[in-house]
């Protein structure tokens, strides 16, 4: 089993900077692949896929909406992986879920593309007013 929990969440003015950490405990062998989801206020909303890494290899994917904007890292020693915002927009306002499971760089993107993964961490609140 592993356990997620993201913090770093808060409330900023446009234009600001945030970073997320998600940090794994438990069966972290089964981790190595990330991805951070946000899902926006309001009923219906879906949730939608920022960013993906690979602890492995590395290899990190992104939304176009976050493109140039957001990073994703991760720190295998700690277990954690980050989710670095800048130049944040009212439209990124949501709560913030990372999500972990098992694969290859390949899964890796599968999975965040279609929000396949069994670990799902509680969601840290980003708010960016205008």
């Amino acid at each position: 089993h592993v356990q997620l929990v993201e913090s770093g969440g808060g409330s900023v003015q446009a234009g600001g900077s945030l970073r997320l950490s998600c940090a794994a405990s438990g069966a972290t062998s089964r981790s190595n692949c990330v991805g951070w989801f946000r899902q926006a206020p309001g009923k219906e909303r879906a949730r939608e896929g920022v960013a993906s890494i690979h602890t492995g290899g590395g290899g990190t994917y992104y939304a176009d909406s976050v493109k140039g904007r957001f990073t994703i890292s991760r720190d295998n020693a700690k277990n954690t992986v980050y989710l670095q915002m800048n130049s944040l927009k009212p439209e990124d306002t949501a709560m913030y879920y990372c999500a972990a499971d098992v694969g290859d760089g390949g899964v890796c993107y599968v999975r965040w593309r279609q929000g396949h993964y069994y670990y799902w961490g509680q969601g840290t609140q980003v708010t960016v007013s205008a």
